[in-house]
């Protein structure tokens, strides 16, 4: 489960792909309240290890769930910066984009950097992993994006000679 956005008690989250929005009130020990496509639901939640891991009882079924919010999105986004390249460059969360380098056609070697973006109060650079040639540029400078917009789409170069 990934933790889209939050404000107030409204929530939007990701369940395999699938954005869900819910209205979420906590009650006493543990118990929720969530109002989903016009209908409410009760459930307990009980607090795991670090406070992303819970254990979510429902209609007498028990899920495990893990949060994956904006924060660890990206440190996972940064420690992974390194993999292999995609084909799209993907926001990692809600965030504006400060600075474009780049533009259709450009070729770019591994490390170059892409564009800055600006979230949770702090700049970033996006860099690619692998040689790639831009197949086009769909922010500009000053653009506010959603988690898991896509924002350039690459050609990654091949590593056959």
């Amino acid at each position: 489960m990934t933790l889209l956005s939050k404000e107030g008690n409204k929530v939007s989250i990701s369940i395999d792909g699938k954005v869900y929005d819910v209205d979420v009130a906590m009650l006493q020990n543990g118990t929720c309240s969530l109002i989903y496509g016009g209908n409410s639901y009760n459930a307990e939640l009980i607090k795991g290890e670090g406070g992303k891991h819970y254990t979510v009882n429902l209609n007498y079924s028990a899920y495990k769930i893990d949060i994956l919010d904006s924060q660890a999105k990206y440190m996972r986004m940064r420690k992974h910066q390194d993999a292999i390249q995609a084909d799209t460059v993907t926001a990692p969360m809600p965030c504006k984009i400060v600075k474009v380098y780049v533009s259709k056609g450009d070729k770019v070697k591994a490390g170059d950097t892409l564009f800055t973006m600006e979230a949770m109060k702090m700049q970033s650079n996006y860099k690619v992993a692998s040689d790639c040639t831009i197949k086009d540029v769909l922010i500009a400078e000053g653009d506010s994006v959603r988690a898991e917009q896509v924002l350039i789409k690459l050609e990654v170069a091949s590593e056959e000679k």
